[in-house]
């Protein structure tokens, strides 16, 4: 019979975190699986080192799961380590409490808006801060609509990190910082952006935003880390090895990354005791991240899912997406890039190539492939745009893009396969609408570049959107590893010119 984890019978030796139980100092937004293998990791490891009321409130959005099984286990869970060199697992004792916005958002904007209370950190997910394609808060969307019809009783996530700052500010004003975890470009500025555009659109008086920039920080912030989800594999793996059942364990990489500007304006953990890196060059951190893992990450998911790769590994050791993606990291992502003072962007890559391949992690192709147009408009927009100025055709970027349209709004007559179906895209419907009554699979794809679902820095290039059209076609008559083909001579023949 299985013993359950609590904290009377959590094995000592597997244990990181506070040697008492701390005071909150941190509410998190955004319970799930990265939080907890990876700002909850450090947040631990930091206590350990340096003790300080630093506990975490968790709050999920609308799923009871992670919540129900943390409460179950007095907030203790282990997070599994995989790599081909064998398993570790470490329990992590860092949580104080939990809520699920959908059913509390009042005691959560009580917890954001409470004094004691120094640093929101925030996993939305790109899609939770609402952006439009013009880079703006996206008003219409129905959640943020809804909000701001009843902005004293918010159901976005964005909407409550708003509501509880209008609170605070209310209560006195106490400072505090609030950290995006998101994969995002300037994820902190960003997450300025929006709780103002949000705030203003709800008619908060010019005092709040004031005070906004005045006592909240924004620091941005680069996070890696592969996290993929729980299984009964997961579960089975932590009970062998801690002799406990543990309901909510994660899996993930033993490789993680946290590199942050030192911007915070009511304190913070230590965590550079647990590895994280201080630096002011933040920003090209973020954008090595975003273009050379993330951006190439959905090439090889969207192809992956095309050609039948469940999973991360089986798609990039397949030939044809290898070679793609290391195209698109050597030939169209680097020229971006400004490195940061010693850093080894060749080392960097071979790294990335041997955690893609971690069998022992097997994260899936469609989780990765999921929130395509999001994702897609943070990661190809500005470096397609800078190499279309310079007269050059990304063609792998032109790939992702119609590998991502044949994923998740297929041409008519073209199956992408069961692992399509497992893609989740926020602007399906509309996409769908988009493309009713074309004429064919060129116009089929036109029709998406040009409506409004990628940025217009990218889709302004028709020359561009007339070679996503090219890859479509030939995906839907040919086959993916075709169009992969075709990219990867179109972007030989440039470079012999």
């Amino acid at each position: 019979m299985s013993i359950a984890l609590n904290r009377a019978n959590a094995p000592v030796e597997y244990r990181i975190g506070a040697s008492a139980p701390a005071a909150p100092g941190i509410v998190h937004l955004g319970l799930g699986q990265f939080h907890r293998a990876h700002a909850a990791v450090y947040t631990a490891l930091a206590m350990a080192a340096e003790p300080g009321d630093w506990g975490i409130i968790g709050v999920a959005n609308r799923s009871h799961t992670i919540v129900d099984g943390l409460r179950a286990q007095d907030n203790l869970y282990a997070v599994l380590e995989l790599s081909p060199q064998g398993e570790r697992v470490d329990l992590v004792d860092v949580h104080r409490g939990t809520f699920v916005a959908a059913d509390q958002a009042d005691q959560v904007v009580g917890a954001l808006a409470d004094s004691s209370i120094k640093l929101v950190t925030c996993t939305l997910t790109e899609a939770g801060y609402h952006t439009a394609a013009a880079d703006g808060l996206d008003t219409t969307a129905p959640a943020i609509a809804a909000d701001l019809a009843h902005p004293s009783q918010p159901t976005s996530l964005l909407g409550i990190l708003a509501a509880g700052l209008w609170r605070r500010w209310q209560a006195g004003g106490a400072p505090v910082s609030v950290l995006s975890c998101d994969n995002m470009l300037a994820a902190g500025h960003t997450a300025h952006d929006r709780v103002a555009q949000y705030l203003a659109a709800a008619g908060a008086p010019a005092e709040l935003t004031g005070w906004l920039d005045q006592a909240v920080s924004f620091p941005n912030a680069m996070v890696d880390r592969i996290v993929p989800g729980t299984t009964d594999a997961t579960r089975q793996a932590v009970e062998r090895l801690l002799g406990r059942y543990d309901a909510v364990p994660v899996p993930a990489e033993a490789f993680t990354m946290w590199v942050l500007e030192d911007n915070f304006a009511a304190g913070r953990p230590a965590w550079q005791e647990a590895g994280a890196i201080f630096t002011d060059e933040v920003a090209k951190y973020e954008l090595i991240k975003l273009r050379l893992l993330n951006g190439c990450y959905s090439l090889l998911a969207t192809l992956g899912v095309l050609a039948g790769k469940a999973t991360n590994p089986e798609a990039i050791t397949t030939d044809f997406i290898a070679a793609c993606v290391h195209a698109a990291q050597d030939d169209e992502y680097l020229p971006t890039l400004d490195l940061p003072a010693g850093f080894d962007a060749r080392a960097y890559i071979d790294q990335l190539f041997e955690r893609w391949a971690n069998v022992a992690l097997g994260d899936a192709t469609y989780r990765v492939a999921t929130d395509g147009s999001v994702k897609l408009s943070q990661r190809i927009a500005i470096p397609a745009d800078f190499a279309l100025s310079q007269g050059r055709m990304p063609h792998q970027m032109a790939l992702t893009a119609a590998a991502w349209i044949c994923v998740t709004c297929p041409p008519p007559g073209f199956d992408p396969g069961p692992l399509a179906a497992k893609v989740v895209e926020p602007k399906a419907a509309a996409m769908a609408e988009a493309v009713a009554g074309a004429s064919g699979t060129r116009d089929h794809a036109l029709r998406i570049m040009r409506g409004g679902f990628l940025p217009d820095q990218l889709t302004r290039w028709e020359e561009f959107n007339q070679r996503v059209a090219d890859l479509v076609d030939l995906i839907a008559r040919h086959g993916v590893e075709a169009a992969a083909a075709d990219a990867l001579a179109g972007q030989a023949a440039m470079q012999g010119n």
